[in-house]
């Protein structure tokens, strides 16, 4: 993650570097669930840049999520997905 980006620094993050397309499923479906019992409304999932295989699965898995309002990079880092939860 930039250090100059403040926006992402604030929001709750996950780092799913080393996790394969199956593994970060579940991650990312429990820390969705956590965070939207504490009322947060956008997360950041830090995939990296990479050959794009995360970031594409979790767009994939993640666009029709019913508890996911909205999933894009994030403008100040491509390696970074903000998702926008329905709280």
């Amino acid at each position: 993650m930039k250090m100059g980006s403040p926006f992402l620094n604030v929001l709750p993050s996950l780092d799913i570097h080393g996790h394969t397309r199956e593994t970060m499923y579940v991650v990312v479906s429990d820390f969705i669930n956590d965070n939207i019992k504490l009322g947060n409304s956008k997360i950041v999932i830090i995939h990296g840049i990479g050959l794009k295989v995360l970031s594409n699965e979790l767009k994939l898995r993640f666009n029709h999520d019913k508890r996911v309002k909205n999933i894009y990079l994030s403008p100040d880092n491509s390696g970074c997905s903000i998702l926008e939860l329905n709280i």
